[in-house]
């Protein structure tokens, strides 16, 4: 449907001539440039009900988000208009939507379905082991180090198995100190390949190898979806821009929305370049500015509009709010970072005596580490305060504990996994009879599971009774396996293995406040 075909839809109304105008435009490929408070979220919703309006399927629109809570939020509102049927679009991180993609092909990139995501933690644990095992000096080679610039790697679609072609990588790593990054990348992506593993970046990085080495694969997917839309795409990164490339350079059904003024990810991988070029990466393309702040002062748009003047690189914008000019903005420059949160603690007190209720004041910080002179100093004053943004859930170590027994549960040749359990909840099972069934399992190019069903018979050199021990762990695990298998019911499911593991009762032997609270 063309631009000049547009529907006359009652939410169309709800928009503002810039917001409209991209929301209708179906004619090609569109950038719509988003600064803050123009309405992105809102854009990106009615434009997927435009396109449902307009005759797509819903299974043929992918929406791709930067973070799971911005899908959860998107899919809240679409659903609010049209209910169940938002559950049949593609919705969700890039990370989310092609893990599951991954899944239903991992057996072409020589995967099982089944296969485990190593998270942050579980990438550096291996890594650490691995520059152990080459005799490194990890004071040099700093585990969370390797891993960044692996990530990189592979956010740059670089293989371990390429890395060594690329000279300049070599020379940095020379220069850096780490000649032997690349043997280590090597040795990592071996050992997550042997545990049927793939790590977070892995998801992106094989969806682009799925594509390149499988054209029919890549065909498939191109015929499924009809629309792709980007949520934040100044923060993409190569990986990501090749995904949508491959998708929809030919048929050009693609929507992005995005602030180049906005883009603060680079570190992660963001490649700017993305947004900047998107014209010609999508000939035709046609660009949308959404240049009404709703949500801040003119006093505060301002200030920010002659920041980002500076940037040589940018989409020229002439952002705006039609707001009230608002409070002036103060800055003020300390000494150190103790005076600085002694002034702040002085300000929030001086707020709160206006009459400004404490949930009403926001402290904004640049880095975690800079928190903790702001609580020491409210502790000592006496002002209450709640921190956001801490540690997720799935990052506490009791729930890691217990995702760990699924992993192994699910696929058994989870190194990684295996080695968190393996003596927790504690079963007189040392490092050296874990080393042990690692080298044996190594040696004979066996998983660590089939070791540990019959060590003696395998050659470890432990005695009896450890040997008892641990074929009574493997026992346990097919025994939990066994009832996974046949259980639908997750809960039960993770009911069974905290009891019959020993974690609940271990949980619970911490009396304390907070052990109390790991077991709720």
């Amino acid at each position: 449907m063309s631009a000049s075909d547009t529907l006359d839809l009652p939410y169309l109304s709800e928009l503002n001539e810039a917001q409209r105008a991209a929301v209708v435009y179906n004619d090609g490929p569109a950038l719509v440039i988003a600064g803050a408070g123009s309405g992105k979220t809102r854009v990106l919703v009615y434009k997927l009900l435009y396109l449902l309006d307009s005759g797509y399927h819903p299974a043929g629109l992918m929406a791709l988000t930067f973070t799971n809570k911005a899908a959860r939020e998107m899919q809240a509102r679409i659903s609010r208009h049209v209910g169940s049927v938002a559950r049949q679009i593609h919705m969700g991180t890039f990370h989310s939507i092609f893990g599951k993609i991954l899944r239903q092909h991992a057996p072409l990139l020589g995967y099982t379905s089944d296969y485990s995501i190593y998270n942050t933690s579980d990438s550096r644990s291996r890594i650490k082991a691995i520059i152990k095992q080459l005799g490194l000096d990890d004071k040099v080679y700093k585990p969370n180090v390797v891993h960044n610039r692996i990530s990189s790697a592979k956010n740059r679609l670089i293989t371990a198995s390429a890395y060594a072609s690329y000279t300049d990588f070599l020379k940095y790593d020379a220069k850096s100190g780490l000649p032997k990054l690349y043997e280590i990348y090597q040795h990592y992506e071996a050992e997550l390949k042997r545990s049927n593993a793939m790590d977070f970046d892995d998801l992106l990085l094989q969806i682009n190898i799925l594509f390149r080495q499988h054209p029919d694969v890549l065909k498939l997917w191109q015929d499924r979806i009809d629309y792709l839309l980007i949520d934040e795409y100044q923060d993409t990164n190569f990986a990501q821009y090749m995904i949508a490339r491959q998708l929809m350079q030919d048929k050009g059904a693609i929507f992005v929305v995005g602030d180049d003024a906005q883009s603060i990810y680079s570190f992660r991988g963001a490649n700017l370049d993305n947004i900047l070029s998107f014209e010609k990466t999508f000939p035709n393309a046609r660009t949308f500015k959404l240049e009404r702040n709703y949500r801040s002062t003119q006093t505060i748009v301002k200030a920010a509009g002659q920041i980002i003047a500076n940037n040589e690189y940018q989409i020229p914008k002439d952002v705006f709010s039609e707001e009230s000019v608002g409070e002036p903005i103060t800055v003020h420059e300390a000494l150190t970072g103790d005076l600085e949160a002694l002034w702040v603690s002085d300000e929030v007190q001086r707020l709160h005596r206006d009459g400004n209720p404490y949930s009403s004041i926001a402290i904004l910080y640049r880095t975690n580490a800079q928190s903790r002179t702001l609580e020491q100093v409210f502790r000592r004053v006496g002002l209450p305060f709640r921190i956001y943004g801490g540690r997720s859930f799935f990052d506490h170590k009791e729930i890691m504990d217990v995702v760990a027994y699924f992993r192994v549960l699910v696929n058994e040749l989870d190194e990684e996994a295996l080695l968190r359990i393996i003596n927790y909840p504690k079963r007189s099972i040392g490092d050296t009879t874990v080393q042990r069934v690692r080298q044996a399992a190594s040696q004979q190019g066996l998983p660590m599971m089939q070791i540990l069903r019959d060590p003696l018979a395998y050659g470890v050199e432990v005695n009896k009774p450890t040997a008892a021990r641990l074929q009574a762990f493997a026992a346990l695990l097919d025994d939990l396996r066994t009832y996974n298998q046949q259980e639908d019911d997750l809960y039960a499911i993770a009911e069974r293995v905290i009891n019959e593991t020993g974690i609940l009762t271990d949980l619970k032997s911490d009396t304390t406040s907070e052990g109390k609270g790991r077991v709720e």
